[in-house]
């Protein structure tokens, strides 16, 4: 039988799942392409990226993706706390994984990273600088107001600011 799921996510345009794949989807998740690793597969779905680990990085919390000499090179972003309806981020260091088969991988992550940000700015305040993405989140309606402060910049002074955004462009989209 696997054969027959080849063939069906051939001629439905989704990769097929390795069978040494770590994770576990969800019943609705979309397999979108597949690349392998000394590592183990990582695998793209509509949801996020799975690493190696078997570990599923949801897509906005991609902050940056490059594909480079072989390897894909993310950097992931954490939660760092709420600012009322905004979330504030903080980038964690890089990771670099080196693909030696990476399929459509590549392009599919630039895809889906790019394809989930809806508009971005910087701004410079008294306490620093912040860049504000507001990004769709797989599985939610509406759109996220992520704010990721500058280095140096204080969150605990950014937050009130994040929070007023949030509020203003909730305000605006009704």
């Amino acid at each position: 039988m696997a054969w027959l799921r080849g063939f069906v996510a051939r001629l439905s345009g989704t990769a097929e799942l390795p069978a040494d794949f770590a994770g576990e989807l969800t019943g609705d998740e979309r397999v979108l392409a597949v690349a392998r690793s000394a590592e183990g597969p990582l695998v793209a779905t509509h949801l996020g990226l799975w690493l190696p680990s078997g570990r599923r990085l949801g897509w906005h919390l991609v902050s940056k993706a490059t594909w480079n000499d072989g390897a894909l090179t993310l950097i992931e972003s954490a939660e760092s706390g709420p600012a009322g309806e905004a979330v504030l981020l903080r980038d964690l260091p890089p990771q670099r994984v080196a693909l030696t088969e990476p399929g459509r991988l590549p392009e599919v992550v630039h895809e889906r990273v790019t394809g989930s940000i809806r508009s971005t700015q910087h701004r410079e305040f008294p306490a620093g600088g912040a860049r504000f993405v507001q990004r769709k989140v797989p599985g939610r309606n509406g759109l996220v107001l992520q704010v990721r402060a500058d280095p140096g910049t204080d969150e605990d002074a950014l937050a009130p600011v994040a929070a007023e955004v949030a509020q203003r462009l909730r305000g605006a989209a009704r």
